[in-house]
């Protein structure tokens, strides 16, 4: 019977929905939450959050990184590549010089090694930050900026630099990349964007 019940064929949450449709951060908020980690001394949220926008990584992705990911020896390096749990496709991302800087910050603090989980979670059950985890700390964030809760999500942290690329350069496939999507239809679903340039069109039209 137990054997039964194990083989039911469970679907994916996320099948025949559209992932990734909260809302990306904007940039205000973006430093505005930057200067209230840095000033309240929260050094793993900073390093956390700013990882997350760089590396535009899926959350199970972010809270899998170890150290060695993202360091060369003993200095975190200007970029990164990690096998994505989703699609076990590689995908690449920048490190920028404030993320590098609470980076390590971070490892210094907490004394992480190598071998270890860049962010180790406090729950004793699990050897990392869980996603759910992750999902709480964000909501914070959120609500530290006053912000409605509904709109955002772990996907805001993956949608927020991809998006501030596409409206700057139209380039759809470098978006694509760096999000490691195999499919340039994922990227425009998932950015939202054919919704976004239809409005914009219609804005500039006048009668």
């Amino acid at each position: 019977m137990e054997t039964a019940a194990n083989g039911v064929h469970r679907e994916p949450w996320n099948k025949g929905k559209i992932v990734g449709q909260t809302a990306p951060f904007k940039v205000k908020d973006i430093w505005a939450l930057r200067v209230r980690l840095q000033m309240e001394g929260r050094v793993r949220e900073l390093a956390l959050f700013n990882l997350g926008i760089d590396s535009k990584l899926r959350g199970c992705d972010l809270v899998n990184l170890k150290v060695r990911d993202v360091c060369h020896g003993d200095q975190v390096a200007t970029r990164a590549t990690v096998m994505q749990l989703k699609t076990q496709r590689p995908v690449q991302f920048e490190i920028t010089p404030a993320t590098r800087e609470a980076v390590q910050a971070w490892i210094k603090q907490a004394g992480l090694k190598s071998e270890n989980f860049l962010f180790p979670s406090r729950m004793h059950d699990s050897p990392h930050l869980g996603t759910r985890q992750y999902a709480r700390i964000l909501g914070h964030w959120v609500d530290d900026l006053g912000l409605d809760r509904a709109d955002y999500g772990t996907h805001s942290m993956r949608r927020t630099k991809a998006t501030l690329i596409y409206k700057r350069t139209r380039n759809l496939r470098a978006v694509q990349l760096l999000l490691g999507h195999s499919k340039l239809e994922s990227t425009v679903r998932y950015l939202g964007i054919e919704v976004d340039d239809a409005l914009e069109i219609s804005e500039q039209t006048e009668i």
